[in-house]
């Protein structure tokens, strides 16, 4: 007989059927007639209770059911006459697959601490949250590429290893297959990358958007979601060295285009998570984010704020308030800055645009008064920034200039810049953290919290 998962029986219970059901022990409980186990199989949040008659199934044979222990039950769906369930399985068979000690399996029925299940992230999924967490994180995922495809967008596999530096930050991942303890060295005592697997000196990529860009030019829209690192020390809640990027680009959007696909894009998922995920994300606003359904329908409903980095600073300025980060035209702003504009000032998201360009990337065309570039940020509640983007610089020479001034190599961006030479166009893109979403989606305010094994300073386990 074919397994059913959990969430098929309770969606659509066909009452008075045999049925097969497997999934792993939350709680067992009874009496000396009659015993309950909850089953649970990660499909839903919600368990299927298994009613044991103990006349028909020894209690002996029940000792090694405890929680976490794994089972394949045999039996029939029957309607209810509990408070708390529809239906339940009457077991006429148990076999249990593997056992789980209760004196050394850690999740046992108590409340743990996010700390504590960071520790075993190769079992957190078994809890209620993060169960809802990683389902909703196949939503988002999904919705991606629904998106995406929908709007005649090409899904794009941009490179891991590269040998460019996208932001010209220096904080990458190096890659090398040379022996470190005998590492070659060239005549001047530098290393001598030309012995490396790939004759040069790489890295693990910090965003593809650079190819992506070579795509847009090529296919028109593109759009990117892979892994992305950066050996950024930061040990906060906000930072990994290993996370998700999503990276549109598109060939002749202009900033206004690009601003108008980055609200359309946040709304669909949002949206997507309010009509697929509602029995997760009530549980997450129950537990962890009272406010949380709220905040998401919030950005659904509101259009997004447009306006100048410029006259977001001038807001902040006359704003009164004593911020942590001192206000000038010219500072990067920081998340309180953001927050103040997006939940304080307008009360709905924010697009700011027009920034200075000596706080942003050498890609992103220059405006004509040579101070700012036309550069935009998407800002949320509670969390700040979510997307930066940016209409890209399509003038070879206004690029190449911009690399030289930055002291970057022209030699390691040698085909970036020639697609500027042949065909140029205007074109488009943004960058969108997927954990960051998720963080938004979930109500979770540790990055960790949204990835099910993060990669941190110091912590590559499992």
């Amino acid at each position: 007989m074919k397994t059913q998962r959990i969430v098929e029986i309770l969606d659509n219970p066909a009452v008075d059927t045999d049925i097969v059901v497997k999934g792993w022990v939350r709680t067992k409980r009874g009496n000396k007639n009659v015993a309950f186990i909850a089953l649970n199989d990660g499909s839903c949040m919600r368990n299927i209770q298994v009613v044991v008659d103990l006349q028909k199934i020894s209690e002996e044979s029940l000792k090694p059911i405890t929680t976490g222990a794994c089972l394949r039950v045999d039996g029939r769906l029957v309607a209810s006459l509990g408070a708390g369930q529809g239906v339940e399985v009457q077991a006429e068979k148990i076999e249990i697959y593997g056992t789980a000690d209760p004196e050394s399996y850690p999740l046992q029925k108590k409340g743990h601490s996010l700390e504590f299940l960071r520790e075993i992230a190769y079992l957190r999924p078994r809890t209620n949250t993060f169960g809802a967490v990683l389902r909703i994180r196949h939503a988002m995922a999904y919705a991606i590429h629904k998106f995406f495809h929908e709007r005649g967008f090409y899904y794009l596999n941009t490179p891991l290893i590269t040998a460019s530096d996208c932001e010209g930050a220096g904080e990458m991942f190096q890659v090398t297959t040379l022996d470190l303890n005998n590492v070659p060295k060239t005549e001047t005592g530098e290393v001598d990358f030309s012995q490396d697997f790939f004759g040069k000196a790489c890295n693990l990529t910090v965003s593809g958007q650079l190819e992506g860009e070579l795509g847009a030019l090529s296919m028109g829209q593109i759009y990117t979601f892979g892994p992305t690192f950066r050996a950024e020390n930061s040990n906060t809640p906000r930072h990994l060295a290993e996370f998700w990027m999503i990276e549109p680009e598109a060939a002749f959007y202009e900033l206004e285009e690009n601003m108008e696909l980055a609200e359309e894009f946040l709304k669909y998922l949002i949206n997507y998570a309010l009509e697929n995920c509602r029995e997760d994300l009530e549980f997450m606003n129950k537990m962890w984010d009272k406010e949380l359904i709220e905040r998401l329908e919030f950005v659904v409903k509101n259009d997004f704020q447009r306006l100048t980095y410029t006259e977001g600073i001038e807001i902040l300025k006359a704003s009164g308030k004593k911020f942590e980060f001192p206000v000038d035209w010219g500072c990067d702003l920081q998340s309180e800055h953001e927050r103040y504009l997006v939940e304080k000032h307008f009360k709905r998201p924010v697009i700011l645009i027009n920034y200075p360009k000596e706080i942003k990337a050498f890609y992103m065309k220059q405006n004509e008064d040579g101070k700012t570039v036309r550069a935009m940020d998407v800002l949320f509640p509670k969390i700040g920034e979510i997307i930066g983007g940016s209409e890209r610089e399509a003038d070879y020479g206004k690029l190449s200039a911009r690399v030289a001034e930055l002291g970057m190599s022209e030699q390691s961006l040698w085909w970036y810049l020639d697609t500027r030479r042949w065909g140029s166009a205007p074109h488009s893109g943004f960058g969108l953290g997927f954990e960051r979403l998720l963080m938004f989606v979930t109500g979770m305010t540790n990055i960790r919290d949204v990835i099910p094994f993060p990669r941190t300073p110091l912590h590559a386990e499992f």
